[in-house]
């Protein structure tokens, strides 16, 4: 008999408590989501990006089985992501959600009695952390399990188990690599300055681990923001994490109704497009959130490093691929991608010193000692996608400086290195530290995804 899972047992107790009380442009702005530490060491700071980096991969890799736009601020923050802003409810509560475009359920802190573990990061206080009030809003309506929606949380099979049409959609409990939550499904309106969207499908969790702030899902299932809304398409442009925890922000656009009559953003007519990529295999319904792009070439310098073909496309086992995640913080390939770029890193840079020890440390690497050059060169780093379009990262994108006194690491990261294998699932995931300081637009019309490069900070 399997051993019940006592994450889920928990959110029983707390649901049946909480059951007893209970076509225009929108800009949102957007900023990184990670805490300066106490220590002020970067060393420890690098360590903990690339083991998040680490766990948020594991989990996309093998995940469990579950013409007018608005502008919202995206601020930066330092545990790796970039949050926002929204408000639900009736009068509205406003709410932080991490923006990600690895999973696709919206959910925030919830009610009175909303628990956080192992929340305890620089600048949270797990005790304060503000949760959505479902007794204070006069639209919030639980989902019940006959419901459509429940559905797109559960499948259709949960139809079948219903005993009657008052019974509740079953409690959720989601998996986001280093942390989770837990909670129950409610009907909300989420308000806009200039508009209202009612009966959104919305996760109200009164458990979490390490998730400190809810989480906007912005991937391609039906509960996600931009399905539900009806978005064709949206774009974002990440500020450097060098201003994370800051009022810096910079904007996430949301686009309703058709674009295809070429109204394009302002000034942004050099967009280079791909599309988008099916996984032909999908059999964990997971993979078909994410946002695949079909990768045909790493260029390290002037050297085109060899890939095989397996890991450039998905596979029927759902093997292989490349995705986009803005929630994950530095790009992870699979260990014989990331050898053969790292390589060819360490190859063009051979005159540098390596430093092991920081390497150990971080679970970066390579990483080189260039605290005597007075000169450094530098291989640039070019990703080449389906149609041409190459994306050439900035520096600051793929080398950070570990040290004051001159080490700099390839923030880039794969298993075996800062945690175990998990051979399954995408085998590039590009993480929002490759991201900054590009404008990059999901036009989901289209079936596209564009990018250029371009300052963010405003």
């Amino acid at each position: 008999m399997a051993t019940p899972n006592p994450l889920l047992l928990f959110l029983i107790c707390l649901s049946s408590l909480f059951l007893l009380a209970f076509s225009s442009k929108l800009t949102l702005p957007l900023s990184p989501l990670a805490k300066h530490h106490s220590s002020s060491d970067p060393i420890q700071t690098l360590n903990l990006l690339s083991s998040a980096s680490l766990s948020r991969a594991h989990h996309l890799k093998r995940p469990k089985h579950n013409s007018s736009a608005t502008k919202v601020p995206l601020y930066p923050r330092s545990y790796g992501g970039y949050s926002i802003s929204l408000s639900f409810g009736t009068p509205p509560q406003t709410s932080t959600f991490v923006m990600d475009t690895g999973s696709s359920l919206v959910w925030f802190p919830c009610t009175s009695r909303y628990l956080c573990s192992r929340c305890s990061f620089p600048n949270i206080d797990p005790s304060t952390i503000p949760a959505f009030i479902p007794k204070l809003s006069s639209s919030s309506r639980l989902i019940g399990c006959k419901n459509p929606k429940c559905a797109w949380i559960f499948g259709p099979e949960v139809n079948t188990k219903c005993p009657n049409s008052s019974q509740p959609c079953p409690p959720y409990v989601l998996q986001y690599g280093s942390g989770s939550t837990a909670g129950i499904l409610l009907s909300e309106s989420l308000d806009f300055p200039d508009k209202t969207v009612p009966d959104f499908l919305v996760g109200c969790s009164f458990f979490s681990i390490r998730q400190p702030a809810g989480i906007a899902g912005f991937g391609r299932g039906p509960q996600s923001l931009p399905v539900q809304m009806g978005l064709s398409k949206f774009s974002y442009c990440l500020v450097s994490h060098r201003f994370d925890d800051t009022p810096v922000s910079s904007d996430l656009v949301l686009y309703s109704g058709s674009t295809s009559d070429g109204d394009e953003i302002d000034d942004n007519h050099d967009i280079s497009y791909t599309p988008f990529q099916k996984n032909p295999g999908a059999a964990n319904t997971a993979y078909r959130e994410y946002y695949y792009l079909a990768l045909r070439k790493v260029i390290v310098g002037k050297k085109h490093v060899k890939i095989p073909y397996k890991y450039l496309v998905p596979g029927e086992d759902d093997n292989g691929g490349t995705i986009v995640d803005s929630g994950s913080t530095f790009t992870f390939m699979e260990r014989p991608v990331f050898e053969a770029v790292a390589e060819a890193f360490a190859t063009q840079m051979e005159k540098y010193t390596r430093a092991g020890d920081i390497e150990n440390r971080t679970g970066l690497k390579p990483c080189f000692d260039i605290s005597k050059e007075e000169k450094v060169d530098f291989p640039e780093l070019v990703f080449q996608f389906k149609g041409g379009a190459k994306m050439a990262m900035p520096l600051n994108n793929y080398f950070a400086l570990v040290t004051s006194d001159g080490v700099v690491c390839l923030t880039i990261v794969t298993d075996g290195v800062a945690g175990p294998g998990v051979a399954t699932g995408p085998a590039v995931i590009l993480g929002n530290w490759q991201q900054q300081n590009f404008y990059v637009e999901y036009d989901l019309e289209r079936e596209r995804f564009g990018f250029k490069k371009q300052s963010c900070k405003k």
